[in-house]
C-alpha cells in the first residue's frame, strides 16, 4: 500500500495499479467567504481520471468537492459517504452546498451507515464512527490492502468509539488524523462553544495510542486561519511532537503535500 498525501486532510491510497481517493479536494470556494482561500497546496491525485472510488468523511465542501472528485473518479467509479442529513435549513447549511453540488455533477453515491464494509477494487473500506464538531454526519475510515490497515479521521473531534474501532480493527499501521484543534464560530451554529471543533495535537496522540497506531500522520491543519470565524491552535507540530515522544511507542510522520508513505 502506498499513501500520498493530497493536501489538506486529502489522501490518494495505492494498491499496485489500482487507487482511491480520501476527501480529496481542489478548492473550497462555496465557504471561502468566511473562511478564505485554501493557505497550503491541494493536489490533483496520480491516478487522476484512473481512481475506482472516491470517499468523504462528511459533506462540508473543504472535505466534500464535487469537482475534484468527478475528475479524480474512473468511469464507474462512486462515491461513499455518510448519510443524507434531515432537518431545516439552518440545521443541514453546513452540508447543503455539497449536497446540491453531488446532484449537479450526476456522480454516482453509495450512503453507508457506521460499521458498514465495502470492497472497491483490491481495498476493503469500513465507515467507523466519527464525530464532528458542528453535529453535521461524520465517518471515519478504515481502508485496508496488501494486507496494511489505515485510519482516516477526517476532522473529527474526540470521542468514546475509539476502542471500539481498536478492538475490531486495530493495530492500525498508520492513523491519518485531524490535529489543528480549531476554535470556530460560525453564524450557523451560534453560541460558539470556545471548544475545539477537531482533534487538538495531544488529543491526536491519545486516539493514535488508543488505535494502536504505529505510525500517527497529521493531516487537516495549515490550511485555515481565519478567526474569530476559523482559528487553528498554535505550535502544532512542536506540540504533536512532544506528546509523541512522552508517549514513547508511536511514531510522527509528518508528510508534505504530494510525499508519499510506502507500507
Amino acid at each position: 500500500m502506498r499513501i500520498r498525501r493530497l493536501g489538506w486532510a486529502g489522501i490518494e491510497v495505492e494498491s499496485g495499479d489500482e487507487s482511491v481517493v480520501v476527501d480529496h479536494v481542489l478548492g473550497w470556494e462555496s465557504i471561502e467567504p468566511f473562511i478564505g482561500p485554501p493557505l497550503t497546496p491541494l493536489i490533483e491525485p496520480e491516478a487522476s481520471g484512473r481512481s475506482l472510488g472516491a470517499f468523504v468523511t462528511h459533506l462540508h465542501t473543504d472535505h466534500t468537492d464535487a469537482c475534484a472528485i468527478s475528475r479524480a473518479l474512473a468511469e464507474g467509479g462512486s462515491l461513499h459517504r455518510p448519510p443524507v442529513m434531515e432537518g431545516e435549513p439552518l440545521e443541514t447549511g453546513g452540508v447543503a452546498v455539497a449536497e446540491t453540488e453531488l446532484a449537479e455533477a450526476s456522480i454516482d453515491q453509495v450512503l453507508m451507515d457506521e460499521w458498514e464494509t465495502v470492497e472497491v477494487g483490491p481495498f476493503v473500506a469500513t465507515a467507523v464512527p466519527a464525530v464532528d464538531g458542528f453535529g453535521d454526519p461524520q465517518i471515519s475510515w478504515v481502508i485496508e490492502a496488501d494486507g496494511k490497515r489505515i485510519l482516516h479521521a477526517g476532522d473529527t473531534i474526540f470521542h468514546g468509539s475509539w476502542w471500539l474501532i481498536q478492538m475490531r480493527f486495530g493495530p492500525f499501521d498508520a492513523a491519518f488524523l485531524p490535529v489543528n484543534g480549531a476554535i470556530t464560530s460560525f453564524p450557523h451554529r451560534q453560541p460558539s462553544s470556545g471548544l475545539e471543533a477537531s482533534l487538538s495535537p495531544e488529543q491526536a496522540v491519545a486516539a493514535a495510542r488508543i488505535l494502536g497506531a504505529k505510525r500517527l500522520i497529521p493531516i487537516h491543519y495549515d490550511g485555515i486561519h481565519e478567526p474569530p470565524v476559523y482559528e487553528q491552535t498554535e505550535d502544532i507540530l512542536e506540540r504533536l511532537g512532544a506528546a509523541a515522544e512522552e508517549s514513547g511507542d508511536l511514531d510522527l510522520v509528518v508528510m508534505a503535500e504530494g510525499a508519499t508513505l510506502d507500507l
